[in-house]
């Protein structure tokens, strides 16, 4: 296949966001949820579960005496909240923050080993066991959580401080493993540094970095099995005994050779941080057979095995793929990291293959499972998403106890809410991306936004009520006339679209993967209106997702609605909608602080009819007229803890 031209993506200062819906949230991330999180990692807030991640680090630096708390990969929260504060600092640059930062920079520098190894769990607790267990313990995760903070810290303020620890720990990691004589022929039990090194070669141009990333990537699934081979020297020991090897070598995507994977399998999030770094390389390598296997993947994820709110990872089993449209909603994992990775894997895929279906799944994540995960004031999290709530079933099945309800302030493993801030500080590097003659425009979030289109400077103000409404004004401000491409994402989700140039309806222009391409020069101050209409609509599963046979589910755009008890009473299941009801969408502003609600005629069945027989021969239940009220799936769980459901039945 022939690869397409490489594409930018905008830094995050260069994005200035404007966004009555999205500047909450960044506003959010900022002033509450970095902060917040902050404060857990220094064990500062009572009442919550106890983090330790700070203090493991001041033990390792040999500032304070104790022993290590908390997961093996605990390192992890660290890095990730140093990631999230990085693109927060970019984006807005504060001082307290960034003194903040480096005094965790600081922490690092001195727990580091002078061979360039740094892991507060081997440094504390078993220094003479390092690399002796990738399978379980995390070690190259965690390098690679360091790594991606680095790169962020880096761009965001141009200190090279935590760079060049996170450079001598990869130089460190590239003499310990690789093909060479003498080196560990070992790889990741959990992916991430692929992608980090990824980085960390765009940044420094080092192609070593590229090559163990590459390495780690082709090594994993081959004959011998490496982790028998290090459980062998090891005396059979295992941290946790009979879980993760238990798993099987799906969990961890070590049963084939990457380029022979064809279906998404295992622990979900492991999963799409492999494909990201797999789509990475073939983007900076041309490989075009595994763009063809990074193709398969993503396919496999979005046609079979991805809930309507974009989680994936149906099973509480090893936080798993299960198998093709096994999508129960009640007992739904979608762990929130693993929609994060299935981002990660779509954008990239993106910047491969530029078509607007990646977008639609970022969308789809973004609107739904991500913003979902976290309470509206930002102090509260989901580590799972389910699409059907029942509080007591939560508390007394064990098949559905994975689901907590009201959102946890925090975990003992608390990947998800770090994962969830540095996400949405570096939403504004999702909005567009250019090269040096073109121009895409992929989320309809309001900003202002200036870039280098060859070698002048072009300023695009974009205002949009999208995706409650359907309009997109874009004005393009340019010093001298500029021929480029602009290439507008047209949603799948829309039902028809108009596009205006000054005032002036315009046909004259491509459709290229779901794009309108408009080729002009383009002079200061012209505008572009864009019309998209997306209506509220019913949505029906494939025929083989068992558990939404005869019901639909309500969208508009790409936002999903649902039902709570708080506004529709006690029992969801017990109503049903009606076929002919007219979908009505309305603001209201008393409902957390304003929110759009779907309204709809439908019925509930009379209990009372039916008496207090557990079960009734030839009985029709008799069905009284209700009117339901649907809510934004991302701001269930705001009023207390009460039943919810995505998916209802329709007569």
């Amino acid at each position: 296949m022939r690869f397409e031209k490489p594409l930018n993506v905008p830094k995050i200062k260069d994005v200035k966001i404007h966004s009555d819906f999205w500047s909450r949230y960044i506003s959010l991330v900022g002033n509450v949820v970095v902060p917040y999180q902050w404060e857990i990692l220094n064990d500062k807030i009572e009442g919550v579960e106890k983090s330790s991640a700070i203090r493991n680090f001041k033990i390792a630096a040999g500032l304070e005496q104790g022993d290590f708390y908390g997961m093996v990969f605990q390192d992890s929260d660290v890095y990730k909240w140093l990631e999230a504060a990085s693109y927060v600092l970019e984006a807005n640059y504060n001082e307290d923050l960034d003194r903040k930062v480096n005094e965790v920079i600081d922490l690092i520098e001195k727990a580091q080993w002078e061979d360039g190894y740094i892991n507060t769990y081997f440094t504390i607790k078993e220094p003479q066991n390092r690399w002796t267990n990738l399978q379980e313990c995390h070690e190259l995760y965690c390098a690679g959580h360091l790594i991606e903070a680095a790169v962020a810290y880096y761009l965001a303020t141009g200190n090279d401080r935590l760079l060049n620890i996170a450079r001598k720990f990869a130089d460190h990691i590239n003499n310990v493993f690789g093909p060479d004589e003498g080196k560990l022929k070992g790889y990741p039990g959990h992916q991430e540094i692929e992608l980090a090194l990824i980085k960390l070669y765009e940044v420094t141009k080092d192609e070593r970095y590229l090559n163990l990333a590459r390495y780690f990537i082709e090594e994993r699934g081959k004959e011998p099995y490496y982790f028998d081979i290090e459980w062998e020297k090891r005396g059979r020991t295992e941290h946790w005994p009979g879980l993760i090897r238990n798993f099987g070598r799906e969990y961890a995507q070590t049963h084939l050779p990457v380029r022979k994977q064809k279906e998404a399998v295992g622990h979900a999030v492991r999963a799409t941080y492999m494909y990201s770094a797999m789509a990475d390389i073939a983007r900076i390598t041309k490989d075009e057979e595994l763009l063809e296997t990074c193709k398969a993947l993503f396919k496999d994820i979005v046609t079979r095995k991805m809930y309507i709110t974009g989680g994936i990872g149906a099973s509480a089993h090893g936080e798993s793929f299960s198998f093709e449209y096994d999508l129960p909603n009640d007992r739904a994992y979608a762990e929130t990291c693993a929609s994060v990775g299935l981002i990660f894997f779509a954008h990239r895929m993106f910047l491969v293959d530029h078509n607007s279906y990646y977008y639609d799944v970022i969308e789809q994540i973004l609107y739904n499972n991500i913003i979902g995960s976290m309470s509206l004031d930002g102090r509260s999290y989901f580590y799972v998403n389910p699409l059907e709530v029942i509080p007591k079933a939560c508390e007394k099945r064990w098949d559905t106890q994975h689901v907590k309800v009201p959102r946890q302030r925090w975990f003992g493993c608390a990947c998800c809410p770090p994962n969830v801030a540095r996400l949405l500080s570096s939403i504004g590097k999702y909005i567009y991306a250019y090269s040096e003659n073109e121009l895409y425009v992929n989320l309809y979030i309001s900003n202002e936004y200036e870039v280098d289109i060859g070698e002048n400077k072009v300023k695009i103000i974009l205002n949009s009520d999208y995706p409650f409404g359907d309009n997109v004004l874009l004005r393009i401000n340019v010093k001298n006339p500029l021929a480029f491409d602009l290439k507008l994402r047209i949603p799948k989700w829309c039902v028809e679209y108009k596009v205006f140039v000054n005032g002036k309806e315009e046909n004259n222009y491509k459709k290229e993967k779901e794009y309108v391409v408009i080729n002009k020069t383009w002079k200061n101050n012209d505008e572009i209106f864009l019309n998209l209409i997306t209506l509220p609509k019913r949505v029906k599963s494939h025929p083989r997702v068992k558990d939404n046979i005869g019901k639909v589910a309500i969208m508009k755009g790409p936002i999903l609605f649902c039902l709570e008890e708080v506004d529709n009473g006690p029992n969801l299941h017990e109503l049903f909608i009606s076929k002919d009801s007219r979908l009505e969408i309305k603001f209201e502003e008393q409902i957390l602080n304003g929110l759009y609600v779907v309204y709809a005629d439908g019925y509930r069945i009379d209990e009372e009819d039916f008496g207090k027989e557990l079960y009734r021969e030839d009985y029709e239940y008799k069905l009284l007229p209700v009117k339901l009220k649907f809510i934004p799936y991302y701001a269930w769980a705001n009023r207390g803890k009460n039943e919810m459901r995505v998916w209802i039945n329709e007569i």
